[in-house]
């Protein structure tokens, strides 16, 4: 089974990942918009880079896990607003292709990882640890995005296994 995690907004990530490998991640694709040349999702490049991907694959052999994202305390409302925003596209592409999605909560895949309460980098260190053969594409502190990603596609798997 195809496995497809994503960390939602600007900076977040997208994973494959296949019977307990990661088989790529991806960066958000993002473009600029506006006078103010502010960057977004890119809708039209996320839909390109999964159906190369899933070309070939069974519906019923595919999950798009997608991180459950609200509003945070302290977090600014045009900043919200853009998180949700990018949500939504994610939604509405994985909607439109009709693939099957899931949502999970951040506590709840952060608690099955032991990560509640650790630092943002701690992801990072989890993945390098669980995969070390994919270390050296999680070399930069930014990667940890690109880890949760791969964490999220990684609670799935482990835990809809155990159901199995």
């Amino acid at each position: 089974m195809l496995i497809i995690g994503i960390d939602p907004g600007i900076s977040g990530s997208i994973c494959f990942f296949e019977d307990g490998k990661i088989l790529d991640v991806l960066e958000m694709p993002t473009m600029t918009d506006g006078k103010k040349n502010k960057k977004q999702v890119n809708g039209a490049q996320i839909y390109n880079e999964i159906s190369t991907k899933i070309r070939g694959i069974e519906k019923q052999n595919l999950r798009v896990i997608i991180e459950q994202v609200s509003a945070m305390p302290g977090q600014g409302v045009t900043s919200m607003f853009n998180f949700g925003q990018s949500f939504g596209i994610l939604k509405g592409i994985c909607s439109a292709m009709q693939l099957p999605m899931y949502f999970v909560r951040p506590a709840k895949w952060k608690k099955y990882f032991g990560l509640i309460k650790s630092e943002k980098d701690a992801s990072r260190t989890k993945v390098i640890e669980m995969f070390p053969y994919f270390s050296s594409q999680l070399s930069k502190k930014k990667d940890s995005n690109k880890a949760d990603a791969i964490l999220i596609a990684s609670f799935y798997y482990e835990t809809y296994k155990l159901e199995e």
